[in-house]
Order: C-alpha cells, then sequence, then structure tokens
C-alpha cells in the first residue's frame, strides 16, 4: 500500500467514511495561484487541468465546470435536450444525474440496474425507448464501468446521444487493465460527451468542481460557452441565450493539477483497499462483496457491500453499530423513482425492484485515499465481532 499517514488512537477510533489526501504538488500548485493573484475563473491553470485532464483520459477537449452537476447540465444543453425530450437513466444513481436532466425540461425514463455492478441494465432499455427518446446516460456507479459496447450499440441504433456520468470513475477502464491494453477505454471518454465531479470525497478532487469531456468540437464549443454566461462570440456581455456562471476558478483548478499528477498512487491504494477488504470479510455470512466483471477495471471509489437475511441485523443496524465504535459509513442511494420529489413531478412511474433492494440493504465502508491498514483492519475487526 501507498505510505499514508498513520494516527494512533488511545482509545476508541474514528474512521471517517472518506478523507482526501492532499499532495504537495496540489498545495505548491495552491499557493503559487494564490500568489499570482488569479484566484478566479481566469489563469494558466484552468487550462492546464483541461489539458492534461483530456490527455489523461485520451479525449480532444475538457473543459473545467464548478461542479459534477453542472457538467451534467451543459452537457445535456449543449447535445440539445430540452422540454419535451426524455433521457434514459439509471433509477440507482445519485440524484444530481436526475436533476440535470429536469434542469433541462426533459424527463427522466427510470431503468433498473444489474444486482451485482449495480450498474443500469442495458438489456432492460430498448423497452423503454419512444419516439421522444433523445439520449442516454449510463453512470458508472461506485467506480465500476457500465457494460458500454451493447450500450452504444442500442444508443447508434436508434439515434440516441451517450452522456456519461463518470463522476465516481476517475480512472475506472472498460476491457482494458489498468495500463489500458489494446481497445481498452477510460470511463467517460466513451460516449458522445462524459462528465465528471470533483467533489472532496472523490478521487481527484478540487474541493467542488466538475469536468466535461468529448470529442467532438462542436460540443466542446458549446460547452465552453454555456458554461461561462454564453457570450456572444462576436460581442463580449452580448447575449442571445441563456447562459449559466458555471466556471471552476484557478484556484480549484490548480489543486485539480496537483492531484492528478498523483492518480496513479491513488488508484494503486484503491485496489489495495479492495483487496485487503476483499480478503478479511470474505466468507462472513450475510454480506455481499463487490464484483468486478471481466470487461472493468474497477477503481473502487466507494466499497460497497449488502447485507442479507443471514446477518444477525438489518443494514440499519448495523450502520447503528459501527457508527458506536467510531466507524462511519454511508446508505446506498435511495431509488430515484421513490424520491419524493420526483413522485412529485412525474408521478408513480413503475417498480425497480433489484434498485429499491439494493438501496435498502447497501452500506458502503470508510474508502477514503487516507485510509490506512490500521484502520481497514479495525472496521473489518468490528465487523467481525458485530456478526459473533
Amino acid at each position: 500500500m501507498p505510505a499514508l499517514q498513520v494516527i494512533m488512537y488511545t482509545s476508541l477510533m474514528k474512521v471517517p467514511v472518506n478523507e482526501p489526501v492532499i499532495t504537495k504538488a496540489a498545495k505548491k500548485y495552491v499557493v503559487d495561484a494564490l500568489e499570482s493573484g488569479w484566484v478566479s475563473s481566469a489563469g494558466p491553470y484552468i487550462g492546464k487541468f483541461e489539458a492534461a485532464f483530456a490527455e489523461y483520459l485520451g479525449v480532444k477537449h475538457a473543459a473545467c465546470v464548478s461542479s459534477g452537476t453542472a457538467a451534467l447540465h451543459v452537457a445535456l444543453l449543449s447535445i440539445g435536450i430540452g422540454e419535451g425530450d426524455e433521457v434514459i437513466v439509471p433509477d440507482f444513481t445519485m440524484i444530481a444525474s436526475v436533476f440535470a436532466i429536469l434542469y433541462t425540461g426533459a424527463t427522466p425514463v427510470f431503468v433498473d440496474v444489474e444486482p451485482d455492478t449495480y450498474n443500469i441494465n442495458v438489456a432492460l432499455i430498448e423497452k423503454k425507448i419512444t419516439r421522444k427518446t433523445k439520449a442516454i446516460m449510463p453512470v458508472h456507479i461506485y467506480g465500476h464501468s457500465v457494460d458500454m459496447d451493447p450500450l452504444i450499440v442500442l444508443a447508434q441504433k436508434h439515434g440516441l446521444a451517450v452522456i456519461e456520468d463518470a463522476a465516481e470513475a476517475h480512472g475506472a477502464i472498460y476491457k482494458g487493465s489498468s495500463t489500458v491494453t489494446t481497445g481498452g477505454k477510460k470511463c467517460g471518454a466513451m460516449g458522445d460527451i462524459g462528465c465528471f465531479s470533483f467533489y472532496g470525497n472523490k478521487i481527484i478532487t478540487t474541493g467542488e468542481g466538475g469536468m466535461v469531456v468529448t470529442d467532438n468540437d462542436a460540443l466542446a464549443e458549446r460547452v465552453r460557452s454555456l458554461k461561462d454566461l454564453a457570450h456572444s462570440p462576436e460581442r463580449r456581455f452580448w447575449h442571445k441565450e441563456v447562459g449559466y456562471n458555471y466556471r471552476m476558478t484557478n484556484l480549484q483548478a490548480a489543486l485539480g493539477l496537483g492531484q492528478l499528477e498523483s492518480i496513479g498512487e491513488f488508484l494503486k491504494h484503491k485496489e489495495w483497499m479492495a483487496a485487503e477488504y476483499g480478503k478479511r470479510l470474505s466468507g462472513i455470512a450475510g454480506i455481499q462483496l463487490p464484483v468486478t466483471k471481466p470487461y472493468a477495471h474497477n477503481v473502487h471509489w466507494m466499497y460497497s457491500i449488502l447485507i442479507d437475511d443471514d446477518f444477525p441485523m438489518t443494514r440499519d443496524a448495523l450502520r447503528v453499530a459501527l457508527k458506536e465504535k467510531g466507524i462511519d459509513t454511508r446508505d446506498f442511494f435511495p431509488s430515484s423513482a421513490s424520491q419524493p420529489v420526483i413522485r412529485d413531478l412525474l408521478g408513480k412511474g413503475g417498480t425497480f425492484p433489484v434498485s429499491e433492494h439494493i438501496a435498502d440493504r447497501g452500506l458502503y465502508l470508510p474508502s477514503g485515499l487516507a485510509l490506512t491498514q490500521e484502520q481497514l483492519e479495525y472496521v473489518c475487526d468490528s465487523l467481525k465481532k458485530i456478526h459473533g
């Protein structure tokens, strides 16, 4: 495992669900940005971060924005999604994916997910396509790639755009290894346009922030205009359409660039974490561990488990028991279709048995980049003691 700070505790250990590691390079670049005076949305680190991120993904264009949600919003708008359109999205996802669709005036159409990867079930998509469908938004949940080849074939068959939500999948690879074998592609770089979040708990963080990536020149130009108040190209401060202030600051970009330089080390730490959890928790009755399909290089943004009936208590009771031992966890996302705001806006949009099942039973364990061997062992030992 990478060398990380180890904290000794005299009594109860405290283990946060996620804690970032801020690199020396990131701190250096942020100080440089501060001292330069370029602290807002202009400054050299914006371009440097965009260029470095595009190179890392192997795409032509990357555009910094203020959040992952903003990235999704302007990506949808750039493709022309608007009122009366439908966008297919997994029912099991962080609600920002759904809200971004609603921001455009379009309607999210939910599809149930796979019971093992928790990603959208591609086999269920086609029956949800109507004449109003304009796009599919696959979400690479918890760092595991969606099975993209059949999804893209389906999208092309029906003339639909593909907007990848790769907020949780920095460095995750489809049909390739961590060294990207022939044919392997990074998540976010396979659709018409891809979106990332750099929130504080992400593998690469800028505190708040996001990125839109694409190989399409016209889409990139559209994104850059929309996220910067849509100034008319022939006259600044002249606006022919509604734009948005979704700019990232030079300070955030400096932080992101410094973090990106260490992404290889970060991903190795995630691999170590997943291997250690898998080894120590394997065979405990009632705990379903995460899987990695043969087509995926999983970056394990969060180490997710399901609590089955064989476990001596419910998921909710386990969360409380772990909290009493100083271990912070998080429940899985609720079914999007079950959210009160979605039901108020769209009504009851059907049932999604897999999504609802995992939402009731899913828990993710401490998974941050600052997680130490001592902390991980404490989490696993605590789970075993609770199980009995």
